[in-house]
């Protein structure tokens, strides 16, 4: 089986929605989601990667993403707030700073760092480097 076939039976045992796009999959799944007067708020996890066979190599970032729709005082709105994720020191505490912010709006239970690990754990099965970047740029 292939790794990308893997990451797809992973991605269905979480369950999270698998696409594929000129070389590039994402995997999303709602986080977590609230209901207000006349709104709806989401926030949702989702990780790019790009599996590079001749190189060995898997490409791979992931963000968080708030979005909302509904009404608003000034009629029907939509906004999405995004933010990234990041290994080094200083972009861990922020996605925690976040989460916390976060977790003042929602009720979830959620390890940011679960899916990332699942995924350079079956890359490194397969003989796969993992990379992780801050951006999808160059993914």
């Amino acid at each position: 089986m292939s790794l990308i076939e893997e990451i797809k039976r992973y991605a269905g045992s979480i369950p999270a929605d698998f696409k594929e796009k000129k070389g590039v999959c994402d995997l999303a799944f709602v986080v977590a989601e609230r209901k207000a007067f006349l709104s709806k708020e989401k926030l949702s996890y989702e990780a790019k990667f790009r599996v590079d066979d001749a190189n060995k190599l898997v490409k791979f970032t992931e963000m968080l993403k708030e979005s909302s729709s509904g009404m608003t005082n000034s009629g029907s709105s939509f906004s999405t707030t995004s933010f990234k994720t990041g290994k080094d020191g200083r972009s861990e505490s922020v996605i925690e700073q976040q989460a916390n912010q976060f977790g003042k709006k929602y009720d979830y239970q959620f390890d940011f760092k679960t899916v990332r690990g699942k995924i350079e754990e079956l890359a490194q099965a397969a003989g796969y480097d993992f990379q992780y970047q801050i951006t999808a740029k160059g993914l």
